[in-house]
């Protein structure tokens, strides 16, 4: 938690109430232990979605498919999404959620290396979601950004790593050390690219949400 939890809570209680496949998915994400977006990241969403209605997304770190639902309830229904996931165990439980909860017409889950997928993908994307290993990011970036479209969101969770990262890396536990220089370097890459606006905000473990300049309309 790297902000005031009694605040989160007070933020959270104004939250609306989940849809009975969201409320399901959570209940199953307690008893497994597998980690989903947390409840004030899940209002970003959907507002960010609100917003813009992208017809295009796609979504690094698929898990158990919790956010993927969010999100396929809050979009267009002629939108798609793309989403990829590494972790065998994981794979055919999203894929089974997707299909309970009606949505495996609307969500393609791509199964293997996010760096290697995202290496082969083509076309563009609207909205991207970045929720995966968390020390790959950097790595993803060059995909990322030849995928994202002029005028796209970016939107990365997790970025503060539970407060590490305001720290020296002296202070950082030396196995963690690598993940903290490459948040760092992701952070600098999203604040300093001049195809992007970006704006980092303490919600949750910490959120970038960042625009792709339309450079073509600028000129």
């Amino acid at each position: 938690m790297i902000v005031n939890e009694r605040m989160t809570s007070f933020i959270n209680s104004y939250a609306s109430a989940d849809s009975e496949a969201l409320s399901e998915l959570e209940r199953y994400s307690l008893e497994t232990n597998v980690p989903i977006v947390r409840k004030e990241m899940q209002t970003l969403i959907k507002f960010l979605l609100a917003a813009h209605s992208p017809r295009s997304v796609l979504e690094v770190g698929t898990a158990i498919g919790f956010s993927a639902v969010l999100m396929a309830e809050n979009l267009p229904a002629d939108s798609h999404i793309t989403t990829i996931e590494k972790y065998e165990k994981r794979i055919p439980v999203a894929r089974e959620n997707f299909k309970k909860f009606g949505y495996e017409d609307r969500i393609t889950l791509l199964e293997g290396d996010a760096t290697d997928i995202l290496r082969e993908l083509e076309g563009s994307f609207d909205f991207i979601f970045m929720d995966a290993a968390k020390g790959q990011y950097i790595h993803f970036f060059p995909d990322v950004m030849r995928l994202l479209s002029p005028g796209g969101i970016l939107l990365t969770d997790n970025v503060m790593q539970e407060g590490d990262i305001l720290e020296s890396k002296f202070a950082v536990e030396r196995r963690n050390r690598t993940i903290y220089k490459r948040m760092r370097d992701y952070l600098y890459e999203l604040t300093h690219n001049d195809e992007l606006t970006t704006v980092i905000l303490p919600i949750g473990d910490g959120v970038t949400i960042s625009t792709k300049k339309d450079l073509k309309n600028d000129k």
